[in-house]
């Protein structure tokens, strides 16, 4: 790599670095179980946490590099996540997004686990989702042999495709009997969607536990709630 290309690599480790340090931060973690990415779209190299290393061991340097047109790993030295290829198939089909996350968080993990997505309750929900955080179909016996991790990141864009949802306005899903995949602008963008995911996920347990028979947001709030932050009329926040 050039010297410029080395200085931005190195800049985005140090970033996917610090990102993968806000996963315990937030609770989003138990042992190893969660990795975040980032992307250099000029040159085509995602870094990406090492595989099954504690998060207390990380350091900017240890952080791996992969080429996203192949999947092959660029530097010497720690294996990347064995959830790479999945990272690899998102950054492939979305060219907006900068970062994405996996984590097993206990609230987005136990919707996964019962194959449901996420119902959009309330306001606190749709002020970063426009309607229900899905649950993506398990994979087939057949797509399982030919690649567990690329066919997650596969069917993760068909089933946005085949269900007409914008990966843009529903930056994240939950992988049946997984857990939840998140992304966004740039590795903490996508950090962030992970923590609002989890905080979706126990507030909807919470809602059907005071009420089974709870219905979800009316689209009138729900669209109200999601363009006051998102789009061009979006006026929340500073300019």
């Amino acid at each position: 790599m050039c010297a410029d290309v080395d200085y931005r690599i190195w800049e985005l480790k140090k970033k996917v670095y610090e990102a993968n340090m806000l996963l315990p931060k937030y609770s989003l973690v138990t042992l190893t179980w969660g990795n975040v990415s980032g992307i250099d779209r000029e040159s085509g190299l995602m870094v990406i946490k090492p595989s099954g290393v504690p998060y207390d061991k990380l350091t900017p340097a240890n952080m791996c590099v992969v080429d996203i047109a192949d999947g092959s790993v660029r530097d010497e030295g720690f294996r990347p996540s064995s959830d790479t290829l999945t990272h690899v198939e998102l950054y492939r089909a979305y060219s907006d997004i900068g970062g994405v996350v996996h984590t097993h968080s206990a609230y987005a993990t136990a919707w996964a686990q019962a194959c449901r997505g996420i119902p959009c309750y309330g306001t606190t929900h749709a002020d970063h989702f426009y309607g229900e955080i899905p649950c993506i179909r398990p994979l087939t016996q057949e797509e399982l042999d030919e690649g567990y991790e690329m066919n997650t990141g596969k069917v993760i864009i068909s089933e946005f495709e085949r269900m007409g949802i914008d990966p843009e306005a529903v930056p994240g899903c939950l992988c049946s009997c997984h857990g939840p995949f998140c992304w966004g602008n740039d590795p903490e963008d996508a950090v962030n969607c992970a923590v609002i995911t989890e905080e979706c996920a126990k507030m909807a347990f919470m809602t059907e536990v005071i009420n089974n028979k709870a219905e979800v947001i009316p689209q009138r709030i729900m669209d109200k709630h999601y363009y006051r932050k998102h789009g061009e009329g979006a006026y929340y926040g500073q300019n």
